[in-house]
């Protein structure tokens, strides 16, 4: 599956849900936000929100310093 994940096409096997990407890019216990199609998903529904072909995904993570 073709996806554009935070701006770069990417090709995705394997991640049928917002939850099995996170698990695949390794980012699935950090604190972040997820944007599927302009829409943020709450985390809680990260398991339900099903993965399309051709959708658009960004990813922001938070870093602390100083």
């Amino acid at each position: 599956m073709r996806l554009t994940v935070n701006g770069e096409l990417r090709e995705v096997d394997n991640a049928a849900t917002v939850a099995e990407l996170l698990s695949a890019f390794k980012l699935d216990h950090k604190i972040l936000v997820v944007e599927l199609n302009r829409e943020i998903i709450d985390r809680t529904r990260y398991e339900e929100a099903r993965l399309n072909d051709g959708d658009q995904i960004e990813i922001v993570h938070f870093v602390g310093g100083g």
